[in-house]
């Protein structure tokens, strides 16, 4: 069934070694979609769901930025932070918002920090709105 291998790794462990059919995740221009035959790419990852099927059926990740690489059937996605979007709440994702929002922003560093965590707090609200 499955063409395609998925590598999902954080700094502290490697979450998923899998086979599987489909990838959908957000790159940091926009989502793409990731099919077996798969030509070799080397991306940035943006913050949002990564949606994957496998023989068992569908799963669903929240990624935290990072790179990703497609070669030789194998997709290697590097993140900070992932989690099971089973695991993710809508008052966990709310209160991450708030405290982005709290955020100073005198400095451009500060503004460029703030907009970030706004982006992915903005993100992870998005994907646990999202119907089941």
């Amino acid at each position: 069934m499955a063409d395609l291998r998925l590598v999902l790794v954080t700094p502290e462990t490697t979450l998923l070694d899998t086979a599987v059919s489909t990838l959908r995740f957000p790159m940091f221009d926009g989502q793409i979609g990731i099919l077996p035959g798969r030509l070799p790419l080397v991306g940035r990852l943006g913050y949002g769901e990564l949606m994957l099927t496998t023989a068992e059926g569908q799963q669903s990740y929240f990624i935290d930025g990072g790179f990703v690489q497609v070669k030789q059937g194998v997709v290697s996605i590097l993140t900070s932070r992932s989690m099971p979007v089973s695991e993710l709440s809508a008052q966990d994702a709310g209160e991450e918002f708030e405290s982005a929002r709290a955020l100073p922003s005198q400095s451009v560093e500060d503004r460029e920090h703030k907009d970030q965590a706004l982006e992915r707090a903005r993100r992870m609200l998005a994907v646990t709105r999202k119907p089941r």
